[in-house]
């Protein structure tokens, strides 16, 4: 190994350095504080557990992409967590249980065997909060509510979300007669908004006419909320699981138009993104010029079945990176204050004293060590501790 390849980081790994750590950091306190205040507690899950936990039927995706390992001491596999939200759905069901509503919290990093686009992170930094115990809209309008919040707080200026449900495609699929595998084909095609191919697949694979046709119309079903009128009419006669998703989604969108008339809503009634684990509203977020969701999640009931306790649940998360390079939010303060090297000084401990009330009224105090001249140092340093008249004081370095 040469010295070059010592410094390299593996492909999709950064570090984040102070001038970046320090934002990140700031936004990552204040996300938690938001979530308390919506009454959603902390939790730290660990970084590594036994794969039966954390692969709980989140999808294929997560499978194929946690990092699997061996446990020199049971023999058992183990996974790096690719998600926090098993691991959350696991401490609602088994470690910290609640007859009524459960809400959690999250933040930490996360690691994907491979990037999930071109040039994403394979170690995100994990920020989002659970709702478990509430199989109600007003479950999702909350949650939906503090993914908004989280992302005003990080200083995101427009924000357009995408409404779906999954009970649409499944309901239709089922009318179809579609198999496991002929409904994953359909959904790959469906993601892809390849209509073309999505008609010509129908035709080939569903028999019933009136399923092939309610099948066919549903990728040309994306807008605004004329796309719920066009849906009712298009997809007249069609099963009752999805007249109640048209309806979920009319209710959920008059509650947040109301909450939040500056986000644009945009519904995609072909959405199947989670479709294989998740079983209600499914929702994203995005802002102009970047082509990836910021945050997404949706409802996913009986998530705690293998963990002895079915919970409905709900949730969102988002990358905390990704946001704050995105956001706007407010940048802390930089400026800190110079304290002189204690060696030459006769009233050291006055000086102590000094340093230690300014720290803990927040201030940044840094110490010049050993004559330190630094030009960094001294960049950072707006201000600087003088002796004047018998006590040490504040004064600019202007």
């Amino acid at each position: 190994m040469t010295q070059a390849d010592r410094w390299m980081l593996p492909d999709g790994i950064a570090e984040i350095l102070p001038a970046d750590a320090v934002q990140v950091e700031t936004l990552r306190r204040r996300l938690l504080d938001l979530y308390h205040c919506w009454g959603y507690e902390l939790v730290i899950p660990p970084m590594l557990e036994f794969t039966e936990s954390l692969l709980i039927g989140m999808g294929r995706d997560v499978d194929l992409s946690t990092f699997k390992v061996t446990d020199q001491i049971s023999g058992r596999t183990l996974g790096i967590r690719a998600d926090i939200t098993p691991q959350a759905a696991r401490i609602d069901a088994h470690s910290f249980p609640r007859a009524g509503a459960n809400r959690l919290c999250y933040a930490g990093h996360v690691l994907y065997t491979r990037p999930r686009t071109a040039m994403g992170s394979r170690a995100p930094f994990q920020v989002g909060a659970e709702l478990f115990g509430v199989d109600s809209l007003n479950g999702d309008i909350e949650v939906i509510s503090l993914m908004l919040e989280s992302l005003q707080v990080a200083g995101v200026e427009r924000i357009h979300l995408d409404l779906g449900h999954v009970a649409i495609y499944r309901s239709l699929a089922e009318a179809g007669g579609l198999d496991e595998a002929k409904r994953g084909a359909l959904s790959a095609l469906l993601q892809s908004k390849a209509s073309a191919d999505v008609r010509r697949w129908v035709a080939e694979n569903v028999a019933d006419p009136q399923a092939a046709a309610w099948l066919q119309v549903l990728p040309g079903l994306a807008g605004g909320l004329e796309c719920l009128e066009r849906a009712g009419t298009m997809l007249a006669g069609a099963p009752a699981a999805l007249r109640g998703a048209l309806t979920d989604l009319r209710q959920v969108a008059d509650a947040l138009r109301g909450r939040y008339p500056a986000v644009e809503l945009f519904f995609d009634l072909s959405e199947v993104r989670g479709y294989d684990y998740e079983t209600g509203l499914v929702f994203a977020a995005y802002t102009p010029g970047h082509g990836q969701a910021l945050a997404n999640g949706g409802r996913y009931n009986g998530i705690g079945a293998v963990f002895g306790r079915s919970r409905p649940a709900t949730g969102f998360s988002s990358d905390l990176v990704v946001l704050n390079t995105l956001g706007n939010g407010p940048a802390p303060s930089t400026g800190a204050i110079l304290a002189p090297d204690v060696r030459w000084l006769e009233d050291a401990a006055g000086l102590w004293r000094t340093v230690r009330e300014l720290r803990a009224r927040g201030e940044v105090v840094i110490a010049a060590l050993c004559g330190d001249m630094d030009s960094d140092l001294h960049a950072r340093c707006d201000r600087e501790l003088v002796f004047d008249s018998g006590s040490w004081v504040v004064k600019s370095r202007d």
